[in-house]
């Protein structure tokens, strides 16, 4: 096969006659994609859904000041107020870090040591909330992207099917199909992987974020209770006399 051949099957693989809307285009792109373009859809559905869903709940649910946070639950903790301190917590915005905050005040009473416990065990059961999901967009990026390498090979077997068995009349058009539905397969998949991969880095690193605020915040929370304990007497509140028995 010369060059001109090659010429002539890629006009005739790319023709598209009159300028069509980005929509038609994407039609006849995904015709001429055949098959292959299923799976690559169905991954690329289900990758936008987790991305969407992963968004509201990491940039907008889980979001939260984290300074001004800590600035108006010292004054009620400086102020030895409890009861203020637990009522302000409860009061913010429902986030990761205000459950587990509040977790370790609810526990102040008992001691340093339920404190601790308390924040780890409410920190432990938050964490799987930011984490869900998130980890699938890598792999359905990598099976967008084999699921295009699959169709590039079926297209390219079309190929070599025809330069094999068909009528020379019907071997540029069979040809042409072949070589657009391999590589309508290949860029669909490349179009699918690449924003699947993107995004699950950049939520990734989002969650990491919120997961750091959680262990910074509570382990500023519980140095704050500890130095700060014995303005609580008033409430009788048995922490100043934690660790000390009679």
């Amino acid at each position: 096969m010369n060059l001109g051949s090659l010429t002539n099957l890629t006009i005739l693989a790319n023709t598209g006659g009159p300028e069509r809307t980005l929509f038609e285009e994407i039609a006849r792109r995904w015709e001429a994609g055949q098959w292959g373009m299923y799976p690559i859809a169905l991954c690329g559905v289900v990758a936008l859904a987790i991305v969407v869903e992963r968004s509201i709940v990491l940039f907008f649910k889980s979001s939260i000041n984290k300074e001004g946070f800590l600035r108006g639950l010292k004054k009620h903790i400086y102020a030895g107020d409890l009861d203020k301190a637990i009522n302000y917590v409860a009061g913010q915005k429902a986030t990761p870090l205000t459950a587990v905050i509040k977790a370790g005040l609810m526990n102040v009473p008992k001691g340093q040591e339920e404190v601790q416990a308390a924040l780890d065990e409410a920190s432990l059961r938050e964490t799987p909330k930011l984490e869900v999901r998130t980890g699938y967009l890598a792999m359905l990026g990598n099976a967008a992207m084999l699921a295009g390498l699959l169709g590039t090979v079926s297209g390219l077997i079309s190929c070599f099917e025809a330069v094999a068995n068909v009528n020379p009349a019907d071997k540029a058009t069979i040809l042409a199909n072949g070589i657009s539905e391999a590589m309508n397969c290949t860029g669909f998949g490349l179009l699918t992987a690449i924003p699947a991969l993107v995004a699950f880095s950049v939520l990734m690193g989002r969650t990491q974020s919120i997961i750091n605020d959680i262990n910074e915040t509570s382990v500023s929370v519980l140095n704050l209770i500890v130095t700060n304990r014995d303005k609580f007497k008033n409430l009788n509140i048995p922490v100043a006399n934690h660790g000390h028995e009679e």
